[in-house]
């Protein structure tokens, strides 16, 4: 009998050896007892006991080894002779040296492999469960790819999942693709062998797996008879044919090159019509997978582009259409140039990617997400980067190395391994490498395609940098742009740690004792690693959070990361000091969030604050978590005026007062003041304007005395409150204008009231409270809605110009309506002329407009010029004054300055009080103001209502 290395595999693996269905097949481990003598040994399995055979025996020992058996029965009996021991006859003599053979025993396999489906269509989930009949240890599950001759480990990840249980054990893996084909395995130990169960998955093709050269293809047939179409597969474990249709008068073949599979067809006569090329790809037993290539034929007359061989070849393209080339040997992917409209040629756009890079990239993500041990892939990975940095030549290059690094930092953080020196060592090097690439050949192109690749180098590194292995410690390590150092503290450590690093400016960071004392318990040895990278500030995205701006910070030209390890667990609370050296403007002590804008990171200053350095000009930063740091200057700083806090509070108290005595007066006129239609529209939307500006003032005044910042729900509200009032006082300010422009547009028409007043509270609550409620989901989660110590909205961010941008437009609209009002009352037409009481209504609207509408103008116009201007002092003052006395504005133009408002104040005053009221003097004096003005109203003849109806009719 010929001895094998054990193994054992699943009986419903179908076309595994020539097994018949119809029979009874047994798989067993079979055990001998037998006499080897010295150096004579045979066996290649394993014994019992897990120990391989020792072939320096003496003679005389036993031993005992397993085989591989595979035994068939006619019927579905399992014979009872086969499982007791079988006593052999001894060898006789002559047979010395080979072993004598004296005992046999048969054993059944001890669990069952079975699966949902052997074709798993691309995106299933695949699921795998093993079933034991006896106590199994050391279960592992293993993956074979086509062509492979080692399995890769399976371990959880993003889409492998293990369970176990008593008696049970599954896997399961998600998103099924053509990666995740070929033979799983099950191994594990049980009655004293290691069992290996095996079944074979097959995943068939998707459209996105076919690569197509070209997809789209535009030709002259007058200078290019003939062209050639290709759709090229990766290598899997299904075989695939091609045809391609249609098919006449082409010649069709195919080739094999670095593991993938391209079935080419000749076309040798160009068609005289567009054409749709297929390429159907098919398989025994799935659906054919049809894989189109679109050819547009050039027509005389038809716009061009001309041929064009300055650096690739591109051949004469139809306008409006994409041209293709191939990439460069070693390079995968395309390059593409679109042919504009006018026949002029666009940039070119590659995404070439080196084949070898391409490679590790993919073995990354597959390392993240299940496939392979990250203890021993993540260092050869590793020791590949700084070469392909080296060879990086294009952005796409750029962009999967990054891509790379970040998934092998996933999978060193998921599965908490630790690197060595050679390992860490090469991810520096590397990093060294990107950050010399050049910035407008590289950087910029790849930033543009990924704004966020700066963040996504940064999370890797440091993610990578402080899983050094605690043998290794301390570690220096210094390049050009990457400066590491990293101590490893026992129980007892020096009374604060402090770094310094030979940069320019020079800088330095410390921890004080009392941070690191928390975390030593039990003896735990705690790791600090400190890293510096240059100039990778400057290719961060310039996104700031909340309290920063967009476009006014300069960077010191560095990063430094500083991260505490104890044990295997990261800490990221700490007090840490920071010296960046000499800074030029006004500080601000900032970390690189990853959270923000949407998980693509921004600066945050939240935790930090800028500190005087004692004696010294030097920017201190002190922060009370551990992050990636630095620091933003600006060059210019608002000016911090006391003055300016108390002109606002003196202002807005006015205004709050001047608002409640138009409401008072309101109560008391409201009936005389609206009795046509005009003048109702007109004094509701002055009262509304008075309702929502009194509420904001109020808030805004309040806001003050609430704690500041995103976590505190009252800042939050006052701001979406004022934000959301401000707004409803303006856009009633509009609904105003539009009534009366359409007086001014369309005379003899009436304004339904039942009809116009829903659509004015419509345009007055509905719209700003839209607009304050989108500015609030759009701008919070981004850390740009509140400024920075303040319970009002962001003027450095975008949501302050939520607010300013429709007021500026509120008020163009209200200009042309006052240049439109002001063009009627200069060239007045008799047959337009309205009702006497309407005319004086109506007159009063443009007097408010009039005077309402260059104040609002020019309080917010300066308000965008403080935003823009952040030196001079005097438009903040301007806009101070201005904005704060809105109130008292309204209070005197809009309300006491309307005539019938004074008319009806005399009435019910200085006739019914006694002069000595207060209200009475205040009544009397505005009719002595207006007396001049109705004397001289007198003078001027007003037409009867039946010179009205002669003029109309």
């Amino acid at each position: 009998m010929t001895t094998r290395k054990p193994s054992a595999h699943s009986a419903a693996t179908p076309g595994y050896e020539a097994v018949a269905h119809q029979h009874r097949t047994g798989w067993a481990r079979m055990g001998w007892t037998g006499l080897a003598e010295k150096g004579q040994s045979q066996a290649g399995g394993e014994s019992g006991s897990g120990q391989l055979l020792d072939q320096q025996n003496g003679a005389g020992e036993s031993a005992l080894v397993s085989v591989y058996v595979h035994l068939d029965f006619s019927d579905k009996t399992w014979p009872h002779e086969v499982s007791r021991t079988l006593t052999l006859p001894a060898a006789s003599a002559s047979s010395s040296p080979r072993p004598l053979l004296t005992g046999l025993r048969l054993t059944t396999v001890p669990g069952t492999l079975s699966l949902n489906s052997q074709l798993q269509m691309p995106g299933d989930t695949l699921s795998l469960t093993l079933l034991l009949s006896q106590e199994a240890t050391d279960l592992s599950w293993f993956l074979r790819h086509p062509g492979s001759p080692s399995p890769i480990l399976l371990q959880p990840g993003t889409q492998v999942s293990v369970t176990s249980s008593h008696g049970q054990a599954a896997l399961s893996v998600s998103n099924m693709s053509h990666h995740w084909a070929g033979e799983y395995m099950s191994c594990f130990e049980a009655q004293g062998f290691k069992w290996n169960l095996h079944e074979v998955v097959r995943v068939p093709l998707k459209a996105t797996d076919v690569a197509r050269l070209p997809d789209q293809l535009s030709i002259s047939c007058a200078t290019s008879p003939g062209f050639q179409l290709s759709c090229c597969i990766p290598s899997t474990n299904l075989a695939y044919t091609a045809t391609w249709s249609p098919g006449e008068g082409s010649k069709a073949s195919s080739f094999n090159e670095s593991g993938s599979q391209c079935f080419v067809l000749a076309v040798q006569h160009c068609p005289m019509t567009d054409t749709v090329y297929t390429c159907d790809l098919q398989s025994p037993g799935l659906a054919p997978l049809r894989v189109p290539i679109s050819i547009t034929i050039i027509q005389d007359g038809d716009i061009t582009c001309p041929e064009d061989t300055s650096v690739l070849t591109w051949n004469v393209t139809k306008a409006g259409h994409m041209a293709q080339a191939p990439c460069p040997e070693s390079k995968r992917g395309i390059v593409r140039r679109f042919c504009a409209a006018d026949g002029v040629w666009g940039p070119v756009h590659s995404s070439c990617t080196d084949a070898r890079l391409l490679a590790l990239f993919v073995r990354a993500k597959l390392l993240q997400a299940g496939q392979g041990s990250p203890a021993e892939e993540v260092p050869q990975i590793l020791a590949q980067l700084p070469g392909q940095a080296a060879e990086a030549s294009s952005p796409s290059d750029l962009l999967t190395l990054l891509s790379t690094m970040k998934y092998l930092a996933k999978a060193v953080a998921k599965a908490r391994i630790q690197l060595d020196r050679s390992a860490l060592k090469n991810l520096l090097i590397a990093t060294d490498k990107v950050l010399d690439m050049d910035t407008r050949s590289l950087w910029t192109l790849a930033q543009a395609r990924k704004p966020w690749a700066g963040s996504t180098l940064l999370l890797a590194v440091e993610t990578l940098a402080c899983s050094l292995c605690p043998q290794d410690h301390p570690f220096t390590f210094s390049l050009p742009n990457v400066l590491l150092q990293s101590q490893l503290f026992g129980p007892t450590f020096p009374a604060d740690y402090s770094i310094s690093f030979p940069t320019r400016p020079p800088l330095q960071a410390q921890i004080p004792r009392h941070s690191l004392a928390p975390l030593v318990r039990n003896g735990t040895e705690i790791s600090i690693t400190s890293l510096v990278l240059r100039k990778l500030d400057h290719l961060l995205p310039s996104n700031y959070g909340q309290g920063l701006g967009n476009s006014l910070y300069a960077t010191p030209g560095l990063v430094l990361v500083i991260s505490i390890m104890a044990g295997d667990q990261a800490f990221s609370q700490g007090e840490v000091i920071m010296d960046f050296g000499n800074t030029d403007g006004s500080p601000h002590c900032v970390f690189w969030d990853h959270s923000l804008f949407q998980g693509r990171g921004g600066w945050s200053k939240e935790g930090c604050q800028a500190q005087a350095a004692s004696g010294s000009p030097t920017a201190r930063c002190l922060c009370q978590h551990l992050t990636a740091f630095s620091v933003l200057m600006s060059p210019h700083t608002v000016p911090e005026e006391p003055a300016l806090a108390l002109l606002t509070q003196v202002g807005l108290g006015a205004s709050i007062l001047a608002l409640l005595v138009c409401l008072g007066v309101y109560r008391l006129v409201w009936r005389v003041v609206v009795r046509n239609k005009v003048s109702y529209f007109r004094h509701a939307a002055l009262l509304n304007m008075v309702l929502c500006l009194l509420a904001a003032d109020t808030c805004f005044l309040g806001a003050p005395f609430l704690p500041p910042g995103p976590r505190s729900p009252l800042c939050l509200a006052a701001t979406f409150l004022c934000h959301f009032l401000y707004l409803a006082t303006f856009f009633w300010m509009l609904a105003q204008a539009l009534v009366l422009a359409h007086q001014l547009l369309f005379v003899f028409h009436q304004l339904p009231k039942h009809r116009v007043l829903p659509l004015m509270v419509l345009l007055g609550y509905l719209c700003p409270l839209g607009l304050a409620g989108v500015t609030l989901g759009l701008y919070l989660p981004q850390g740009q809605y509140l400024r920075e110590g303040e319970c009002w909205l962001d003027g450095k961010g975008g949501a302050l110009y939520t607010f300013v941008g429709p007021v500026l437009a509120i008020v163009g609209v209200n200009g042309l309506v006052l240049a439109m009002a002001m063009l009627k009352l200069l060239r007045p037409s008799l047959s337009e002329g309205p009702p006497a009481e309407k005319r004086q209504a109506l007159l009063g609207v443009i007097k408010a407009l009039l005077i309402l509408t260059p104040i609002f103008g020019l309080t917010w116009g300066l308000g965008l010029a403080t935003l823009l201007e952040e030196v001079s002092v005097v438009p903040h003052y301007i806009f101070t004054i201005l904005n704060t006395l809105q109130g008292v504005f309204i209070l005197l133009f809009g309300c006491l300055m309307d005539k019938k408002v004074q008319e009806a104040l005399r009435k019910r005053f200085c006739r019914a009080q006694a002069p000595s009221s207060t209200i009475s003097l205040v009544s009397c004096w505005l009719q002595i103001l207006s007396s001049p003005s109705e004397s001289m109203s007198e003078g001027i003849p007003r037409p009867s209502s039946e010179d009205m109806g002669t003029a109309r009719s």
